[in-house]
């Protein structure tokens, strides 16, 4: 059996990733995903968290990504992450975050909006983009 897979990530606007990698633990829609080389084949939709990627076994050598949003499908040793928005960790800066955050805290839709519901629901996953930009900024754990 191989000791890797081919592992990409794309957004809309670009190719971030393309490289072949030990194992990946990707952000669901309901919880974290492992994938090792000969994994069977999925297709998943992507939620909003840490993309982490280790290279031949090596925990020291990864590569960690924000992901927000998309679709995966591992397919003949294959993993394809097609992610909405994707950042890589590095990259991310916790104060832009917290301000973000604050803004989307303080901005109220008005109860006689007619789409309110999925302004809020936009706003709610917003939130929740901001505060995980911030933990993954910051280097902290999930708890």
């Amino acid at each position: 059996m191989a000791s890797t897979f081919r592992c990409r990530l794309v957004t809309p606007a670009a190719r971030l990733f393309d490289e072949p990698v030990s194992s990946a633990v990707v952000p669901m829609w309901d919880g974290l995903m492992g994938f090792l080389p000969g994994r069977a084949p999925i297709l998943g939709k992507l939620g909003i968290g840490e993309l982490k990627l280790e290279f031949s076994g090596n925990a020291k050598a990864a590569g960690n990504y924000f992901i927000d949003g998309g679709v995966l499908q591992m397919a003949e040793n294959e993993l394809t992450i097609l992610a909405e928005r994707a950042t890589p960790v590095s990259e991310l800066n916790a104060t832009e975050a917290e301000a973000q955050l604050n803004k989307l805290e303080n901005d109220r839709v008005s109860i006689d909006d007619p789409s309110r519901e999925a302004k809020n629901k936009r706003r709610d996953r917003e939130i929740r983009s901001a505060s995980e930009k911030i933990r993954l900024a910051r280097g902290k754990k999930i708890a």
